[in-house]
């Protein structure tokens, strides 16, 4: 069975960060068609502004995007399409879409006609007289309906073109994600994914035209991803309330910006805040702590292949039905990332509690936990190469936070060292303290003082 997986534009729903891995677990062969709009109003005015070859731009950060996309460990597409190198599979659907009865054409543009579409609005619910002209596109007396869409925009002076059975011109924006989508996955597929501002009109408006070239044409389950916010509102440039992947992982861990995405269901909205990311940064770093020392033990003793006792084996099944509940239900990562919890509070309890210690079976149980966490974070893009290189990489990270250096906190260590022999216990707690503030925690043993990340003190307060 083929599961195709389509999100829609430059536009990266949430949902893509896992969908292809899960659906690969449970033994799909999936194929995920991601497409890029390298041909649009906006691009062309950007290019204007900058001197640039309007698609020499728009594949530039097509690229971009990309290597954004590798660094979140998001799976590649199985094939990645662009507008410009598919006119003729463009201007065909339209011919098809004409022929149907479906589109007219005035002088040069070529115009959907919603009032053929009886099921115009199925998607979003919105009734024809509900919508209005002039919001997102300007007001064309041309229209037989003000709803009627562009399938084809004849070409303006100083614009790119290609050649069409209308004249020169360039597609309409929707228009291009239902011929890529036919192209390479036909009318009928499985999964479309994309934004929740996609729905009305993009997504309405590529129903209609795909069906009214095809009217076999089916998508059997629509992904609309909430948006990202800050303080409730929906990031945007127009705003200037955002920040770009690249700032962000500047200081963060870019597996700590995936989990803090995966945090909220991805059909809600997630507000972007720094308490959301340093909490998002704390808990990977607690949980890659827990499976490096779990790995460090079983390094240092022969793995024996006694079995795994009955309460560790509940522990794990109990989590692997949550995982495969929650996933198959619509994906609801956050309640299979707070199921973690049991079965690394089990590991935690065999390594450093004195009855886990003690317990029979240990080595078996410490083997089949740190598998069964493995293998979710696996599944979920989350599992690093090493789990002592993202730990290092988190450290680096935190200390670029506090705009620290190592040399800076190992100094402040001897010098709380000092003060606890000298017994200046209040200079040592306010030495510990100055450190929380900055979101480094100390922690002593009998081998001595170490570090690690932590919310800063200030932050805490607030959650």
């Amino acid at each position: 069975m083929i599961l195709a997986i389509l999100d829609t534009l430059a536009y990266t729903s949430i949902s893509t960060f896992f969908t292809g891995r899960y659906f690969k677990h449970l033994g799909f062969e999936v194929c995920y068609v991601r497409n890029f709009t390298d041909v649009d109003d906006k691009i062309i005015a950007r290019a204007k502004e900058l001197g640039e070859d309007p698609i020499s731009l728009s594949w530039r950060y097509c690229e971009e995007f990309c290597q954004d996309m590798v660094t979140l460990n998001c799976l590649s597409p199985s094939v990645e399409p662009k507008v410009s190198e598919h006119m003729p599979q463009i201007i065909d659907m339209i011919e098809k879409i004409l022929n149907n009865g479906y589109a007219y054409i005035v002088d040069g543009d070529v115009y959907f006609n919603v009032e053929k579409f009886p099921e115009y609005g199925k998607l979003s619910s919105r009734d024809l007289e509900d919508n209005r002209a002039g919001e997102r596109v300007a007001v064309d007396s041309r229209k037989k309906n003000p709803a009627d869409f562009a399938l084809w925009k004849s070409a303006k002076p100083g614009e790119p073109f290609w050649e069409s059975p209308w004249g020169p011109g360039r597609p309409g924006w929707h228009i291009e994600c239902s011929a890529m989508s036919a192209a390479y996955l036909g009318y009928s597929f499985d999964i479309h994914g994309g934004g929740i501002d996609l729905v009305f009109p993009h997504h309405e408006n590529e129903i209609a035209q795909s069906c009214a070239a095809c009217k076999k044409s089916d998508i059997s389950i629509w992904m609309h991803n909430g948006f990202v916010t800050i303080d409730s509102v929906k990031m945007s440039k127009s705003l200037g309330n955002f920040f770009t992947i690249r700032q962000v992982i500047d200081v963060y861990h870019p597996l700590a910006l995936r989990y803090f995405l995966m945090s909220a269901h991805y059909r809600s909205p997630i507000n972007y805040s720094n308490i959301q990311l340093e909490s998002a940064s704390d808990r990977v770093f607690y949980i890659y702590e827990t499976l490096h020392e779990c790995e460090s033990f079983l390094n240092q003793h022969d793995q024996r292949k006694d079995s795994t006792p009955p309460d560790t084996l509940d522990i794990i099944d109990k989590f692997h039905d949550v995982f495969l509940t929650s996933m198959s239900d619509d994906l609801h990562t956050p309640v299979v990332l707070a199921g973690m919890s049991d079965p690394l509070k089990s590991i935690n309890d065999l390594l450093h509690a004195r009855k886990g210690k003690k317990q029979q079976f240990r080595i078996e149980s410490l083997s089949a936990l740190e598998k069964s966490v493995r293998d979710v974070l696996t599944v979920l893009g989350l599992m690093p190469a090493s789990y002592s290189e993202v730990l290092q990489q988190l450290k680096v990270k935190a200390l670029k936070r506090a705009n620290f250096t190592e040399e800076e906190v190992l100094q402040k260590i001897e010098e709380r060292a000092t003060a606890r022999m000298q017994k200046e216990y209040a200079k040592s707690d306010a030495i510990r303290k100055d450190l929380a503030v900055l979101g480094i925690t100390l922690m002593d043993s009998p081998n001595g003082t170490t570090w690690r990340p932590a919310i800063p003190l200030p932050l805490q307060e607030l959650l």
